[in-house]
């Protein structure tokens, strides 16, 4: 099936922007555009749940909720344990903090290989090691082709070397690098491997487990969401690092190279990633992985769907959803509980009149996409809007 552009550019609120229109930008390093599902999920955040998460009090619970939703999420489409993902502000800050740890694990003599086809960002924070009595050996590309060779490799590997650094696509030259590979060499030589993902993920999410990496960063802005870098550190690894956050938080592995607090919200948004994967699947014929209902829903006795003044089924294709209650993230939360693909979501205030001009705006902002509402709000839109508005009961 091939890609519906016009339902990808749907997705992404600044398509939408005036201000923006007619204006492409060439700037790739700057990062991309964020996907409405991680603006909804940030603004919610903002909205209801910006305090110390974790608590026991509602807004707290929830907000912790989100973020290990969030962590359990990109595991999954990363292919490694939800504790082995870890989230910090960027994926530079991410590798000074792991050489960091490198500099207290190392020995004098030991050795790191980097390369001159990476990035300052998987480079410098190695070759700074050279202060403390760290070898760095550089893995340099072949002159002529600007290739990173398996063989260039093999001839500077030995027992010596205890990490190998590179990128998994070169921001230079635009080379994907064979990582299960060069991984496999790395770790028969008895050498971790650090990669950068960073040019390589957004045109996919790759399997890590499957690679066989030790560590894997990349950056999260730069794949439609926040501006969080996004650090995998497989267990092995990750227990034998020095701890380089807070005391308290040494037995929690996905905290242990996390120096200090992180961006509770951006956390949370970065399952809006997630959001977007699942709903272009289902868009072009796949499944969307079952996700984790929050307990609350299991609390929640819905009323049925009706549409037309009827009992009838949810809509089964993507849908513009709108809310005008006092905690309009919740029926969000509902509707993509139930499986129901919110390609928009727009939260108007408590008990907002919804007039005709109103009503006019939120069918031009569907662009023929069904219309969903709480069954508190169908009552207070035009008539002329049920024949294509669907409502849920809200408890």
């Amino acid at each position: 099936m091939p890609l519906d552009i016009d339902f990808v550019r749907r997705q992404f609120p600044a398509f939408r922007e005036p201000s923006l229109s007619g204006q492409a930008f060439f700037e790739n390093a700057g990062g991309s555009y964020a996907c409405g599902p991680v603006i909804d999920r940030l603004t919610r955040f903002y909205h209801e749940r910006k305090m110390q998460p974790y608590w026991s009090f509602e807004p707290s619970r929830l907000g912790g909720e989100e973020m290990d939703e969030a962590r359990r999420r990109m595991a999954g489409l990363l292919g490694v344990a939800t504790d082995e993902v870890s989230f910090g502000p960027s994926t530079t800050q991410n590798t000074y903090v792991l050489a960091q740890a490198f500099r207290e694990m190392l020995q004098p003599g030991d050795v790191v290989i980097v390369t001159d086809q990476d990035h300052e960002a998987n480079s410098g924070p190695w070759r700074r090691l050279a202060d403390s009595g760290i070898e760095i050996r550089e893995w340099n590309i072949d002159p002529d082709t600007g290739s990173l060779t398996l063989s260039r490799l093999k001839n500077i590997l030995d027992e010596k070397v205890k990490l190998v650094c590179f990128p998994h696509c070169s921001n230079v030259i635009g080379e994907i690098n064979p990582v299960a590979d060069i991984t496999a060499l790395a770790h028969a030589a008895g050498a971790y491997v650090c990669v950068d993902g960073v040019s390589y993920v957004p045109h996919g999410f790759p399997d890590v487990g499957a690679l066989g990496a030790d560590i894997y960063l990349f950056s999260a802005y730069k794949t439609y969401g926040p501006h969080q870098g996004v650090m995998v550190l497989r267990r092995a690894l990750g227990e034998a690092l020095p701890n380089q956050g807070h005391y308290f938080n040494a037995d929690t592995l996905y905290k242990r190279m996390t120096p200090a607090g992180p961006d509770h919200a951006q956390v949370a948004a970065m399952a809006g990633i997630a959001d977007y994967i699942d709903a272009l699947c289902v868009h072009h014929g796949g499944t969307a992985p079952e996700v984790d209902v929050p307990v609350r829903f299991a609390r929640r006795r819905p009323g049925p769907w009706t549409h037309r003044a009827q009992r009838s089924e949810r809509p089964h294709c993507e849908v513009v959803a709108f809310a005008g209650t006092a905690r309009p993230g919740d029926f969000l939360d509902q509707l993509r509980g139930e499986g129901v693909v919110v390609a928009r979501f727009v939260a108007l205030p408590d008990h907002a009149p919804i007039d005709d001009r109103l009503a006019e705006q939120l069918v031009r902002q569907a662009e023929g996409l069904p219309l969903v509402c709480t069954d508190k709000d169908a009552v207070r839109v035009p008539l002329w809007l049920h024949e294509r508005l669907w409502w849920r009961g809200v408890e």
